[in-house]
């Protein structure tokens, strides 16, 4: 069988492309290979998940179960424990006689292993949903011996919620990512000592709610301008090493503390999984370390879609679900095409130096609609100043959107609709986002 759409990921993205997908009429396929559906979320017993989405606190595993739910009344056929080896990229369009009948199009052979063997699943767009994962203690310059007790958040929740092990009874939380606040909160509700959490930034690098509902409400320190420099211990973690930073956050000698503990929880960063992504030349973005993409989340290789945290890390599930379901309709758009698509012409957005990261990258003029979401995150903690959009034209520039912010911070991703109606967008131009400060802006 062929399908129209293979989507790799059963995660919030995975589901919601997929649910997507089924509605517009494709055959689809969703591998996961995991036993469960619903990826990270189904050890995220916390609420707050579906504030945007739904409008009430949900915990992961109910986000998840909304989806899974309405999953299981599609057409979609689901493929757990599969692992997915290989992806080939093959020319033309995909039939039930020829794999390769029509030159100019082009589909993908999908390697999975399984219970029932190894597999060759022949599709014509793929859908990459397949998440994030966590930096670990090598990635961030921490000397000494490898002995247990050093976990990533991630893992240190999934032995928490979902064996219901603790991991350690006193413990020192590197970095202040959501996650590793979460775990701070969830260590101490169950008994453990959560002496600090440590970050090397000279501000947080979590949500703002997340810290006055993890840290603050339960008198958990935060120290900044701090890291881990070093791990004791043999078999067990005995103690690790502190040390304060500078503004390049280089360690500062003569400032070394060494604090007792039996667990180190490392919040670090998380980086978009695209090995599958690089494997049939994916090009990826140096800003989001996930592939280049226009506004329907299709990579530069036509006929391949990114999603979710595979696409960019986010910090709010439901803009996780929405890309998903972005990608979805796209895909089932594009397995439905019957002829050649020609070369794709694009506008291009590019943001200035003070943001950190902007999707979509690209703007795909013959997909274009009226309504334009961008979603961008600035690179420093900013106060009092004003965001635009605009498009560089021969009779000056044109602007498609401003709006002035009191308060803008890096771990917090904003999202705005460029209304494109009435306007002309043409090949090579391109859309500049830059930030003005107060003493700037002149509205």
């Amino acid at each position: 069988m062929i399908f129209d759409v293979t989507i790799i990921g059963g995660g919030p993205a995975g589901l919601a492309a997929a649910i997507a997908a089924d509605k517009a009429g494709a055959q689809v396929l969703l591998i996961e290979r995991e036993a469960r559906l619903g990826g990270i979320l189904k050890q995220c017993i916390h609420d707050g998940f579906g504030l945007l989405r739904f409008e009430e606190k949900l915990s992961g595993p109910e986000y998840a179960y909304r989806f899974i739910h309405e999953l299981s009344q599609t057409r979609v056929e689901v493929r757990t424990l599969s692992f997915v080896t290989r992806i080939s990229a093959i020319a033309g369009t995909l039939d039930d006689r020829n794999l390769c009948s029509n030159e100019g199009l082009r589909g993908f052979v999908v390697s999975i292993t399984s219970a029932r063997g190894m597999e060759m699943i022949p599709t014509k767009t793929l859908i990459l949903s397949t998440g994030c994962w966590e930096r670990t203690a090598r990635q961030v310059a921490i000397h000494g011996t490898r002995p247990a007790g050093v976990l990533t958040a991630g893992s240190a929740q999934y032995y928490t919620n979902i064996l219901g092990q603790l991991p350690c009874r006193r413990c020192v939380i590197l970095g202040s990512g959501d996650i590793g606040l979460i775990m701070a909160r969830r260590l101490h509700l169950e008994g453990a000592e959560v002496i600090g959490v440590y970050e090397a930034k000279p501000t947080p690098s979590g949500l703002s709610r997340n810290i006055a509902q993890c840290l603050d409400d339960f008198d958990i320190p935060l120290y900044l301008s701090k890291t881990v420099t070093r791990v004791f211990g043999d078999k067990r973690l005995e103690a690790v090493e502190i040390m304060s930073v500078n503004e390049a956050m280089e360690p500062i000698p003569g400032t070394e503390e060494r604090i007792e503990c039996d667990g180190l929880i490392l919040s670090v960063g998380l980086i978009p999984e695209n090995e599958l992504a690089e494997s049939i030349g994916v090009p990826l973005s140096a800003r989001t370390k996930g592939p280049v993409c226009d506004q329907r989340n299709m990579t530069q290789v036509p006929g391949v879609f990114s999603c979710g945290n595979a696409l960019q890390v986010n910090d709010l599930v439901d803009y996780v679900s929405e890309s998903g379901e972005t990608a979805g309709r796209a895909a089932a758009a594009f397995a439905a095409c019957k002829e050649a698509p020609a070369a794709p012409r694009y506008a291009e957005i590019c943001p200035s130096k003070d943001f950190l990261a902007v999707t979509p990258q690209l703007v795909n003029l013959d997909a274009l609609e009226d309504r334009l979401p961008v979603f961008f995150r600035v690179r420093e903690e900013c106060s009092s100043m004003r965001v635009r959009f605009t498009l560089e034209y021969s009779g000056g520039p044109i602007e498609l959107f401003s709006r002035k912010y009191q308060h803008l911070r890096p771990p917090e991703m904003e999202r705005v609709i460029l209304n494109l109606n009435n306007i002309t967008l043409s090949e090579n131009k391109r859309i500049i986002i830059t930030i003005e400060t107060a003493a700037q802006s002149v509205v």
